[in-house]
């Protein structure tokens, strides 16, 4: 016997993942951020010069949370929607962008390739248009919840990309020493 969900169990089923992938996204962001130094906590990235669309460092972590529970949020629609066309492709495709957001924190932050994150902002880009689509495709709403994404990391492309012009040598610039960081051999 098969039954049809009434609109408040699908409902219920989609608060249940929204409560795993919300805080698993949040935590994944935090956890791979925190991986290096990043921002203004960064001696590196101090240093260098910064373009005048530079915003300030809390906006940074403010973007990203609310991304983050913006991308949890389409993520428990689309796990939630079994049985739709497309659904495992869209899910692929989240988590090959994931992964590359997940990993340009400590490829620009903490191994200093200006150019390599660039190039991975522009892999991002391509990822995550195409995962919007996918997502759209299953459900429209989690499609859209993205788009904001998007837009932050065409911001993101054109912010680094100033970055990289100011700063040709960035790779080899070494971070200044404070006074807690000496060494006394």
């Amino acid at each position: 016997m098969r039954e049809i969900a009434s609109r408040g169990q699908l409902r219920l089923a989609y608060f249940r993942w929204a409560i795993v992938t919300v805080p698993f996204m949040l935590l994944l962001g935090l956890g791979f951020g925190s991986l290096v130094p990043s921002g203004d906590a960064n001696p590196w990235f101090v240093q260098l010069a910064k373009p005048a669309i530079m915003p300030p460092g809390w906006a940074f972590a403010a973007a990203w949370a609310i991304l983050y529970v913006l991308m949890g949020l389409a993520l428990a629609m689309v796990i939630n929607a079994r049985g739709s066309r497309g659904r495992g492709l869209a899910l692929l495709f989240f988590v090959a962008q994931l992964a590359i957001n997940l990993a340009w924190t400590p490829v620009f932050f903490g191994l200093h390739k200006v150019d390599i994150a660039l190039l991975m902002l522009g892999a991002l880009l391509v990822l995550v248009l195409l995962t919007i689509l996918l997502f759209w495709r299953v459900r429209k709403v989690a499609g859209a919840l993205l788009v904001p994404y998007f837009g932050w990391l065409c911001f993101a492309l054109v912010l680094f990309w100033q970055i990289d012009a100011l700063n040709p040598d960035a790779g080899s610039l070494v971070p200044s020493r404070s006074v807690d960081q000496i060494e006394i051999r």
